[in-house]
């Protein structure tokens, strides 16, 4: 998991804080304050602000209400967590389950063809894919 600081937060404030066990690929903004600029968003987060919505690779997502990092973090699927004490707040990496894909790639995956050869999902990398899977449940 990477952790960007913004705004200032002190990296003494982040002593304190657990190493992470999450994937690398994660990553959670620390900042002093939620007014973060669209370029400060982007090169924290990987969602770049556009016109057509907060966009990472060949997925975006539409922000009708216009930007604020707390509007993006809602369409996002990211938490914000804010510490009064220290006077801090984190936005989480987005989530998997919410209304935008990390990615548009598709994970390594293996299976027989109808012959029992090995088939390589990464095979067809570069070719827009439609997988469908059925589950006789």
């Amino acid at each position: 998991m990477s952790v960007h600081v913004l705004g200032g937060a002190s990296s003494s404030a982040l002593q304190d804080l657990p190493p992470s066990p999450g994937p690398e690929s994660l990553t959670v903004v620390i900042t002093e304050t939620l007014d973060i600029s669209a370029d400060d968003f982007a090169s924290a987060t990987g969602w770049d602000i556009k016109p057509e919505g907060a966009c990472k690779g060949e997925v975006c997502v539409p922000l009708p209400d216009g930007y604020s990092a707390t509007y993006a973090a809602e369409r996002l699927g990211m938490a914000i967590v804010s510490d009064d004490a220290s006077g801090l707040s984190a936005l989480g990496p987005e989530s998997l389950s919410g209304r935008a894909l990390v990615t548009a790639q598709a994970p390594e995956v293996v299976l027989p063809d109808l012959d029992g050869n090995e088939f390589h999902l990464s095979s067809l990398r570069g070719k827009k894919v439609v997988v469908v899977a059925w589950a006789p449940y």
